[in-house]
């Protein structure tokens, strides 16, 4: 699978005006300030095409269409990451809690947790906001 980052921007400069002004308002809440969209609201929840889901902040490469799945859980989710680069985790503590959250590691966007209740081959659950989210249609 090609993950190029070609279409990933250095955003390493951006200010926060930047990003609001970069951002639609509910991307902007969820990838600046770890917001949730509300569940089985997102635009991805029920796309089906082929193709590439990107991160809305820079464009990294992160989840393929390949590995969605239906969790039932009310967000898009994915049993792998696209490239192990482009996607970090770290302890979220946040509403009483302890999960893994995962971000973009070239933006630092949040994008949502990821549990431990997927299917197999990995029996991961990305569990991702689909504000935080572009796509790209077409093979992987």
């Amino acid at each position: 699978m090609d993950t190029a980052r070609s279409d990933t921007q250095d955003v390493s400069q951006l200010t926060d005006k930047d990003w609001r002004d970069r951002l639609d308002p509910d991307a902007y809440e969820v990838l600046r300030h770890a917001a949730t969209e509300r569940a089985f609201t997102g635009k991805f929840l029920d796309l089906k095409d082929d193709g590439v889901y990107h991160c809305a902040g820079c464009g990294a490469p992160l989840f393929s269409s390949d590995t969605k799945f239906d969790s039932h859980c009310g967000w898009p989710s994915f049993y792998e990451k696209l490239d192990s680069e482009n996607v970090i985790s770290r302890t979220d503590t946040s509403h009483g809690m302890v999960r893994t959250e995962v971000l973009c590691k070239n933006c630092g966007g949040h994008l949502g947790h990821v549990f431990e209740d997927g299917p197999k081959p990995t029996g991961l659950r990305y569990c991702i906001n689909s504000a935080a989210l572009g796509f790209k249609p077409g093979n992987d």
